[in-house]
């Protein structure tokens, strides 16, 4: 285990494809456990294996980690976190906002290169 965290520390880690700031309860050789007070990045949707994919894949629903759900995290995600701590349901909506406004962002830029495409391709 990293010697700069002890517990009680407040860190923000990565878990699985979501970000959040918690509060280590419990420290082990290898991995801290982590008592989720915000989240800072919702999880992604799909197959974690095959991104962007929806045909012939295990489609997943992630949900956040609920508040004061404890988890191992291994200490290589783990950063220090500094700051005030968001109250939890607020950092939730505003993580699953970020990740909504993200994809539709995306689809548009999608939706727009391939029109272009379109039309370079008739002109190709």
């Amino acid at each position: 285990m990293h010697p700069q965290f002890q517990v009680g520390d407040i860190v923000q880690a990565a878990y699985k494809s979501g970000e959040y700031i918690g509060e280590i309860v419990e420290i082990t050789p290898k991995k801290a456990a982590v008592k989720v007070l915000a989240v800072v990045k919702h999880p992604a949707q799909g197959d974690l294996h095959r991104p962007m994919e929806v045909e012939g894949v295990m489609f997943h629903q992630r949900r956040a980690l609920a508040y004061g759900e404890i988890v191992l995290m291994h200490p290589s995600t783990m950063m220090p976190y500094r700051g005030e701590v968001p109250e939890y349901r607020v950092s939730l909506e505003q993580a699953l906002q970020a990740e909504i406004d993200m994809l539709r962002k995306m689809e548009s830029w999608a939706r727009r290169s391939l029109e272009e495409l379109e039309k370079l391709k008739a002109e190709y």
